[in-house]
């Protein structure tokens, strides 16, 4: 599995996986390739956005890292890094999040990021389940989402 940086010219594939995601009612966020570039390649505060590919090409997965700004629709504190995780649904239980999670980390390191925050959907046990394994804990509910906590300092 290779994993890399995202680069403008990874939006139609991106898309395309999201779109998949869409399709098995896994996703409702836009998966359009302008929403791909303006929040994964290139987002306000992007500290990095990492791509899983197999041994063929096809994009297995991806996993965004931006740090939080005042007001952000999440309400993540300023200076946390928001994360955030999709696997093709044809690649799951493959370690696809946890190799992305190792870069992620990584950049999370270089950025000087002290804390991480996952805002996963109430109803998604999978993402819920997936950022336990990661290490990541709960720390604040919403009505719409179960806020989970990484400390990258001291982890």
């Amino acid at each position: 599995m290779e994993i890399r940086t995202a680069v403008e010219t990874d939006a139609p594939a991106m898309s395309a996986m999201l779109m998949q995601l869409v399709a098995a009612g896994k996703r409702t966020l836009p998966a359009d390739e302008a929403f791909v570039l303006s929040n994964y390649i290139a987002p306000i505060g992007g500290v990095r956005c990492s791509l899983a590919f197999d041994d063929t090409g096809t994009l297995l997965g991806l996993q965004s890292l931006k740090t939080a700004f005042e007001g952000n629709p999440y309400d993540i504190p300023v200076g946390w890094g928001i994360i955030g995780t999709h696997v093709s649904p044809l690649a799951g239980r493959r370690g696809v999040g946890s190799r992305l999670f190792e870069a992620t980390r990584e950049a999370a390191r270089e950025a000087g990021l002290e804390n991480m925050e996952a805002f996963i959907g109430a109803t998604n046990v999978e993402g819920q389940a997936y950022y336990e394994t990661m290490g990541f804990r709960t720390y604040r509910i919403t009505e719409r989402a179960i806020c989970k906590r990484y400390r990258v300092t001291g982890d």
